[in-house]
């Protein structure tokens, strides 16, 4: 069947309408392409959010050998199926131990941690108030809940405290990350705990970017701020980034465990987590407990290569520098390539319009060399595109 609509009085039909959006994302400099990496890429890699180095260490690649080894390329099925494994029990433990919760529950991504999670706990009729400057996947579950969700500005505690206040609900989640991804910013997190406390609402905090770059040894924020373990408080995050492989937590108490084994769509409906990446995040969590002097050279070396761009001094591992035109960064991005660095380029939606940026990460196995290297060719490529 062949199906059109009309828009401003011309008939589209099907999936016509494809090609003038692809125009008119190009004209905005909002086009977005896809690039291969081979293996041996020599580029220097600020791009990443592998912020300890350790998606390549020779303990995690041969943990995530043994396991598919043992258990096959994928989990096969849904965790409730099949696809559990001795391996994502051992992890879900050590996880929860590292982390000082009660349990842990590990999903097949950080953004279905995120949007399984908050699911699971509001729907119609309950109320949740999103900080500005969460995660899409945080944003797509506030969507997907059906609840009445109120946006207050980013890391405004004030602003959270009179939504609650102002929306009576039945149920009240607070949502934010604790680290903002665009530009590393610590969020509140004590003051927003204080707050959900203070009007029965439960806090749900990502700390995506904050393993392994913040908190005692790594763990965080929330345990950074003496909450781990907090009652009404649920902690996200991902085996992604500072554990070098892939999948998602939600961490919390042993009930709150058993209600997204029963609730979470994202987790019911879901293949589990692939066994090789299991095994690689379980060797990683090991190296970054018995290695967490890689957590200070990470927030390191991020200063570093900020003081050397003249950046102001992070507060994790990720350095934002504003060009502000699309195309501008865009072409930063690309100079900086050509010159054999790696650096990542953030322009709308994923920012405000007006501020597209080069966004750096750092890793804990960068050299003062390669830092220094990097730092001289981003600032190149900056003058070079007129952004400095």
């Amino acid at each position: 069947m062949v199906t059109s609509t009309t828009v401003t009085g011309v008939q589209q039909r099907g999936l016509s309408w494809l090609a003038g959006d692809a125009a008119d994302r190009r004209a905005a400099g909002l086009h977005r392409e896809l690039r291969a990496r081979a293996a041996g890429d020599r580029l220097l890699n600020l791009a990443s959010n592998d912020y300890l180095g350790l998606s390549t260490h020779p303990d995690v690649v041969a943990a995530a050998g043994v396991a598919a080894a043992d258990f096959g390329g994928g989990a096969g099925a849904s965790r409730l199926v099949s696809g559990t494994t001795g391996l994502h029990a051992a992890l879900e433990a050590e996880l929860a131990d590292f982390f000082g919760t009660e349990a842990a529950l590990v999903f097949s991504s950080g953004y279905l941690g995120n949007v399984g999670v908050i699911g699971a706990l509001a729907g119609r009729g309950d109320l949740i108030v999103s900080d500005a400057g969460s995660h899409a996947s945080l944003i797509d579950g506030c969507r997907l809940s059906r609840a009445e969700v109120v946006v207050v500005d980013r890391g405004d505690v004030q602003a959270v405290r009179d939504a609650l206040a102002s929306h009576p609900a039945r149920r009240a989640l607070v949502v934010t990350d604790s680290i903002y991804s665009v530009d590393g910013a610590v969020a509140p997190i004590a003051e927003l705990y204080g707050a959900a406390q203070d009007f029965g609402a439960t806090l749900i905090v990502d700390e995506a970017h904050a393993l392994g770059v913040r908190g005692p040894g790594g763990r965080g924020i929330v345990a950074e701020q003496d909450l781990a373990g907090a009652p009404d408080l649920v902690v996200t995050t991902v085996l992604s980034k500072s554990l070098g492989a892939q999948g998602g937590a939600v961490l919390g108490s042993a009930l709150l465990r058993d209600h997204l084994i029963d609730r979470a769509r994202t987790f019911i409906f879901d293949t589990g987590l692939a066994p090789a990446a299991v095994g690689a995040a379980r060797a990683a969590l090991r190296i970054l407990r018995a290695e967490p002097e890689r957590v200070d050279r990470t927030r390191a070396a991020a200063r570093t290569i900020a003081q050397l761009l003249g950046a102001p001094e992070p507060e994790a591992a990720v350095v934002s520098l504003i060009v502000g035109d699309p195309d501008r960064a865009v072409r930063a991005a690309q100079l900086c390539r050509e010159r054999g660095v790696l650096v990542g380029c953030f322009r709308p939606p994923s920012v405000p319009v007006g501020t597209s940026r080069l966004r750096l990460t750092v890793r804990a196995d960068l050299t003062d060399d390669e830092i220094a290297t990097a730092a001289n060719h981003i600032d190149a490529a900056l003058r070079e595109v007129g952004a400095r």
